[in-house]
């Protein structure tokens, strides 16, 4: 026999045999007067049988209620038993998660992945490897890593693939720069401020390199620096502006650091979780996982 009914109805079912009042067992639950009739109609339906008496002052448990008012305690109690089981083994969880990541994921992106992962699971250890795309796909190759975070670029067969999203470059610059009245810059316009460039070891500059072939910058860069972090801080210090990941950049609000879209073109990387092929993830380590996915796509 199929059943029609879920642990929601089961609890409306209780609120009511508790109270007797459809208003104060609503109440009780959260739910509105409407949505409480509902849900004991539903039951009522899937059972196939009246569970209430219904009078203007009070409801009242049919025979048949009652019977199942005891069975269906013992099943919630089971159920509350279950899951505080599951929570418990979460939090005893312990472990150390490896996570290799470009320098632009780590800085703005992962803090609060990890500290709601933490919140979870405090007693598992986080190591977080940023480094540069090579270095990532390297640690993730060798195992040294569980999993990484980096952009698409000549991946070996052995190592798998798992977009998140397509992150596209601005032009991070400070609040009181005159280019934050700017709804968008051209690269052409871009390489006629005082900007700050990356070092050609750099797998971004190798991506903007390829991108911006056509166009001849109009000036050198003021300062050269490695990753991209070390870009925002001088950025941050009123060096100049800088072409970076949006994901490298902070959330809206930040105090000093405003950012402009770049365009004609248009240049984009995609971004995604690199796994080694047939590798099985450690549970901490899938749930590490799951969290960052949840980040770009929430249910």
């Amino acid at each position: 026999m199929p059943v029609n009914f879920d642990l929601n109805d089961l609890y409306a079912f209780r609120a009511l045999v508790e109270y007797g009042n459809f208003r104060l067992a609503a109440e009780s639950i959260c739910l509105s007067q409407s949505a409480l009739s509902r849900r004991i109609e539903k039951l009522e339906a899937a059972l196939g049988t009246r569970l209430f008496d219904r009078t203007t002052r009070r409801v009242t448990l049919t025979l048949y209620g009652q019977s199942f008012a005891k069975r269906s305690e013992q099943l919630l109690a089971n159920v509350e038993a279950v899951l505080a089981d599951i929570n418990q083994v979460s939090q005893e969880r312990t472990g150390l998660v490896t996570v290799a990541t470009v320098p632009s994921a780590a800085y703005y992106f992962m803090p609060e992945v990890i500290r709601r992962f933490r919140a979870r699971y405090p007693r598992v250890r986080v190591k977080i490897i940023d480094s540069s795309v090579g270095n990532v796909i390297e640690a993730v190759s060798s195992g040294h890593a569980d999993f990484g975070i980096c952009f698409a670029k000549s991946l070996p067969p052995a190592i798998e693939f798992l977009p998140l999203e397509e992150d596209v470059y601005v032009a991070a610059c400070r609040h009181d720069h005159p280019l934050t009245r700017r709804s968008s810059l051209s690269w052409e316009e871009y390489f006629q401020q005082e900007y700050i460039g990356l070092d050609k070891v750099s797998g971004n500059r190798s991506l903007l390199d390829q991108a911006l072939a056509h166009i001849i910058p109009a000036r050198p860069s003021i300062c050269e620096t490695r990753h991209v972090t070390t870009l925002l801080g001088m950025v941050e210090a009123g060096i100049g502006i800088a072409a970076v990941p949006a994901m490298s950049m902070p959330s809206s609000g930040h105090s000093l650091l405003a950012q402009i879209p770049l365009t004609h073109p248009v240049v984009t990387r995609s971004v995604g979780l690199i796994r080694r092929r047939g590798r099985i993830q450690s549970y901490v380590a899938a749930e590490l996982e799951k969290l960052i996915t949840e980040q770009y796509h929430p249910a």
